[in-house]
């Protein structure tokens, strides 16, 4: 695989504190790495497991969803629990990859660097 990547969408217009930010982007990553094959997780492994972590602002995490399954991308919506901080079912973050990352940027080019 050219240049692996995993990129990690985190909704930021939902008011999360950073540790339930950092805890939906692992849900999100370990999620989508698990529908991964084993040579697209060598390949990325041995590339350094590079992730990207941008941010969205509003409920299209889904629509990106369905374009990584098109593409065929290994992808993972988070819904929360609801056990802290947001009600339950919420979509909070969404993984696409380990993939190429030109087919990645077709879905995520546009988003920015979460800070």
């Amino acid at each position: 695989m050219n240049d692996p990547k995993q990129v990690i969408i985190l909704r930021t217009d939902i008011g999360m504190s950073k540790g339930k930010i950092i805890a939906q982007a692992c849900h999100a990553s370990l999620n989508a790495s698990k529908k991964a094959s084993d040579e697209a997780i060598s390949d990325w492994e041995s590339e350094g497991s590079k992730k990207i972590a941008v941010e969205n602002d509003d409920e299209s995490l889904h629509q990106k969803l369905e374009t990584a399954k098109t593409l065929q991308i290994p992808a993972a919506l988070i819904s929360d629990a609801g056990h802290t901080e947001l009600e339950p079912g919420t979509q909070t973050a969404l993984a696409i990859g380990p993939a190429e990352s030109s087919k990645i940027d077709q879905i995520t080019g546009d988003l920015k660097l979460i800070k």
